[in-house]
């Protein structure tokens, strides 16, 4: 490695140390002050909330990585504008693209760590966070999963247990579905077998309901059964996907896929980390050229203040696509990449005359 590109390295990794050390004890502290505020009315251990605290940092970073990369970047050229770093490898013969090109590949390859190895990492965390704190919601009693198997959930409601499996979901319906209703010490009181149910709201119709009970069955045409799901929660299953790491979520959506029920939510996100590193890419990019497009302004703040305006409206810009695509009104291709072409064509504007500045 030529003494050069290692020096940039250098500069450009600890840069990214600094923030993400930075911005690590701010969201810690930011979790902290919400778990506290959380369990202030239940009895639990100090240690624990640090627990839980540590353990869902890691995921919430994970989104702020455009971010962080952005901010490093402009340290990283604060650094070699203070120490006139930057004149002297202009004299030498280091073209502004060049250095733009070294630690926007070093980006890259983060990029690619950060969604093999550390995506994972923390969507294991975040899997732990949800199941420890679970126990301590007003929800923790209730249960809803996707496996190869069907839907299956857990409600409990008036001292009653009951036990769904269905084979397919629909718009407002559960198909083919088989109900176990138990008591509160766990012993049957009946079966439900029944074709279709209508979930759209926390009351059931069962249609064409068979009911077992003490080894008998009778059939109703139409039978109400309350429960805490309808199909709008149902639908949000899986909403936090970020506690599931890249092999669950494509197991996951074999089984929406065989329960007929919308891919669109996992294939957003496996779309977002596909593009992932192209995105810390572009931020550098941005960011570097920012940078030497305002490198005449002396304050630090200033500089820092440019970049962080620009980052909240592509922060905005992404969501907002990112929301379109979720709600269908643009297709998942179109949601997660025209942001990231804006961003390119903005990018390939700005470099003109950059080997100038």
């Amino acid at each position: 490695m030529k003494t050069y590109i290692k020096f940039l390295v250098t500069i450009y990794s600890k840069s990214l140390l600094y923030v993400l050390f930075v911005i690590l004890s701010l969201v810690f502290i930011l979790n902290l002050l919400t778990e506290l505020e959380f369990f202030k009315d239940i009895k639990v251990e100090t240690y624990f909330t640090l627990l839980l605290s540590l353990l869902n940092t890691p995921s919430m970073i994970f989104d702020m990585f455009p971010f962080v990369f952005l901010i490093t970047t402009q340290l990283f050229f604060i650094k070699l504008f203070n120490n006139k770093e930057i004149e002297i490898f202009k004299y030498s013969g280091l073209k502004n693209s060049k250095i733009i090109i070294i630690i926007s590949l070093l980006t890259f390859v983060i990029g690619l760590a950060l969604i093999t190895i550390f995506y994972n990492f923390s969507s294991n965390l975040k899997n732990f966070y949800i199941s420890l704190k679970s126990d301590y919601t007003s929800d923790g009693k209730y249960l809803a999963v996707i496996t190869q198997n069907g839907l299956w959930i857990k409600d409990e409601l008036n001292q009653e247990i009951i036990i769904i499996n269905s084979s397919k979901i629909e718009p407002n319906s559960l198909i083919n579905s088989f109900i176990t209703v138990f008591d509160k010490n766990y012993i049957v009181q009946k079966n439900i077998r029944s074709s279709k149910i209508d979930i759209s709201n926390n009351e059931w119709i069962i249609y064409n309901a068979k009911v077992f009970e003490k080894n008998n069955y009778i059939i109703k045409d139409e039978l109400k059964l309350k429960t805490n799901f309808d199909f709008k929660r149902i639908q949000s299953l899986y909403s936090n996907l970020s506690s599931l790491n890249i092999f669950l979520l494509y197991e996951l959506r074999e089984n929406y896929k065989k329960l007929n029920y919308s891919l669109t939510e996992i294939d957003l996100q496996i779309l977002k980390l596909i593009s992932y590193p192209i995105y810390l890419l572009l931020m550098t990019i941005f960011s570097s050229i920012i940078m030497l497009k305002i490198k005449k302004y002396d304050g630090v703040t200033i500089k820092i203040a440019i970049g962080l305006f620009f980052s909240v409206i592509i922060y905005y810009i992404s969501n907002f696509f990112f929301i379109m695509g979720s709600t269908e009104r643009l297709s998942l291709m179109a949601s997660i990449f025209t942001p990231l072409t804006m961003l390119a064509l903005i990018n390939i504007l700005m470099l003109k005359n950059i080997n100038e500045k």
